[in-house]
Formats: C-alpha cells, structure tokens, sequence
C-alpha cells in the first residue's frame, strides 16, 4: 500500500490508471451493444411468430404444392462420336467452374457426371458463367473446352473422334 494512502479523503486503497476509466467505457458500450442485439433478435422472432400465426392459414399449403411443380433447370450435354455420329454411352462428363470472391481466392468446383445408353449427361443447378467441360470416353479421343453458359436448360452437343492408330 502508499504510504498515507487511508489518511486523506478520496484516495482510494488501489492506484488507479487512465486505462481503468477507458476499460469501463468499453464495458458499457458493450453492454449496450448487447442489450441492442438480444432487442432486436427478440422483436424478429416475434414479428416472425405472428408472421406464421397469422389470418391467412392457406398460404405455406399453396407453396408447398407450388414448389414440387417448379423444377430446377438442368443443362443436357449430348455425346455423339465417330462418322455415324453414335451415342457415346458411359462416358464421363466433368464440369469445372470458379465462384467468384471478393475478399478471398475464388472458390473452384467440380462435377462428375457420366452419360446414359443415349449419350446424354443430364447437370442440375448449373451455374452460369464460363466452365469448363471434359468428356473420357473409353475408346475415344478425351475432349475438353470453355463454355460460356448463359442459359441453365441449354443442350451442348460434343463431338467426340476416335484416337490415331499407333504404328
């Protein structure tokens, strides 16, 4: 303890520091930053209670019959090869494509799709913008190109070559 530190009055028995008085002007910023926050939050899931409890009880049964008769769009590719243009069954069709950031790396996906005994690939949910589309096929030349993608329903029709003959 200071020497005299109970003698006089309004010292106190710690030493007090500029950085105390900041600290408890934070504490009450905060606090009330919180108390804001659980406000709001509380005054949301009311709003949202009433929402769901309220006069017209029909409408989450239309959306939910109106949401089985939308269907997602979904991007054919269709595979044909040789001279007589055959489907290619069995092939596997990969789309490669980026989402863009802002703050970080873009994000980069990938998908595997493989094609039916018509050589047709079916994607769902394709995003659009520039992908890359690559075919393997078995006995085939492999394919790849950049595609840009303006239309999620689109078909894209790929010509696949039979491979040189090695000597």
């Amino acid at each position: 303890m200071f020497p005299g530190a109970g003698t006089k009055r309004g010292l106190t028995s710690r030493p007090v520091s500029v950085d105390d008085e900041q600290g408890s002007d934070m504490k009450r910023i905060l606090a009330f930053a919180v108390l804001v926050y659980v406000g709001v939050a509380a005054a949301n899931a009311a709003a949202q209670d009433n929402s769901q409890s309220g006069t017209n009880q029909s409408a989450p049964a239309a959306d939910k019959a109106a949401a089985p008769a939308t269907q997602s769009k979904r991007l054919t590719i269709e595979v044909t090869g040789g001279e007589k243009n055959v489907a290619v069954p069995n092939a596997s069709v990969y789309l490669k494509y980026q989402e863009g950031r802002i703050l970080r790396k873009d994000k980069k996906y990938a998908l595997n799709v493989k094609t039916n005994h018509e050589g047709s690939a079916h994607i769902p949910d394709v995003p659009l913008g520039k992908a890359l589309i690559q075919i393997v096929a078995d006995g085939w030349k492999s394919y790849g190109q950049y595609y840009e993608i303006v239309d999620a329903g689109a078909t894209i029709k790929i010509h696949l070559d039979r491979p040189p003959k090695w000597y």
